[in-house]
């Protein structure tokens, strides 16, 4: 399954689900995408009641233009399969699962997504945490065009916790490119890992400045105060959109009809720079109606 119109993900925001005054303040925040958290965020004996308060969030109509992700618990875990059930019947844009391991996951998750008695939408993000993961990215990825999967999600928590790893960046960095190059092969979104210290705006802003550098489509985050961060660095800046205008105006002048390769504002420029200025316009203008 693909997308129909793009989203902008400058920021998804993590919410647990068995807060409900979480789920209600997340009505009025300016993320791009909610994410209702029943994994990490939830304690075991509060899971079903998560579930519960995540349905009728989805159910309620009452969260506008934004993305709205159910984080559910691991394949491995009793309540997977009500998690996934429930949240595509609730009309989830998305379920993100957690510890995938390999290409087989995917295959068995989209099977049971398919196997459930309605039409649905509902697409599959997954979860990049886990040391098998990283190493079958490539497989992983390459199911989107059959699957539902669409989006990667960086987990570093659990990833440096497997490695036995210290929580410094920079180890991540070669699996971070790794990640992008296997997502944009295959047409997927890629999202970064959160930041942990949210009273920290200037570490926020680096990491997001260095996961735009990188390719990311944006952060996932852990409060609500990370929100204005991501969304602004994240977004296209006015020199970038004028800049991709000119691109696009350039190769709709008849007089580069049928060309592949031009010169504009003095650079040499391609179709592929073209594909890149529409997706930066198409990023831009989805923004701006999220905005309205």
């Amino acid at each position: 399954m693909t997308e129909s119109t793009y989203r902008p993900r400058r920021s998804c925001l993590y919410m647990p689900a068995s807060n409900t005054r979480a789920l209600e303040k997340a009505k009025s925040l300016p993320a791009d995408t909610i994410i209702f958290d029943l994994e990490d965020a939830v304690a075991p004996d509060a899971k079903e009641e998560a579930r519960d308060n995540a349905c009728a969030a989805l159910r309620s109509g009452d969260y506008g233009d934004r993305e709205l992700v159910v984080r559910i618990n691991a394949m491995d875990t009793l309540w997977f399969a009500q998690d996934i059930k429930q949240a595509c019947l609730s009309g989830a844009d998305a379920v993100l699962v957690p510890k995938i391991l390999s290409a087989d996951d995917i295959i068995r998750i989209t099977d049971f997504m398919e196997d459930l008695d309605v039409s649905l939408d509902t697409s599959l993000w997954a979860m990049i945490e886990m040391p098998e993961a990283i190493l079958k990215l490539a497989e992983i990825a390459a199911l989107a065009p059959q699957r539902r999967l669409t989006t990667l999600v960086m987990g570093f928590n659990d990833l440096a916790k497997e490695m036995r790893a210290g929580h410094d960046r920079a180890i991540f960095g070669p699996i971070m490119t790794q990640t992008v190059i296997a997502a944009r092969a295959y047409g997927l979104n890629v999202i970064d890992s959160v930041y942990n210290d949210f009273n920290d705006a200037v570490g926020l802003a680096a990491e997001c400045r260095e996961a735009k550098k990188l390719g990311f489509d944006g952060k996932s985050l852990i409060h609500p105060v990370q929100i204005e961060t991501a969304n602004h660095i994240f977004a296209p800046g006015a020199g970038e959109i004028a800049a991709a205008e000119a691109i696009i105006a350039a190769f709709a002048d008849p007089v580069n009809a049928g060309k592949g390769v031009i010169v504009v504002d003095g650079k040499m420029t391609e179709l592929l720079h073209l594909r890149q200025a529409k997706q930066l316009v198409a990023t831009a203008q989805a923004i701006e109606t999220l905005a309205q």
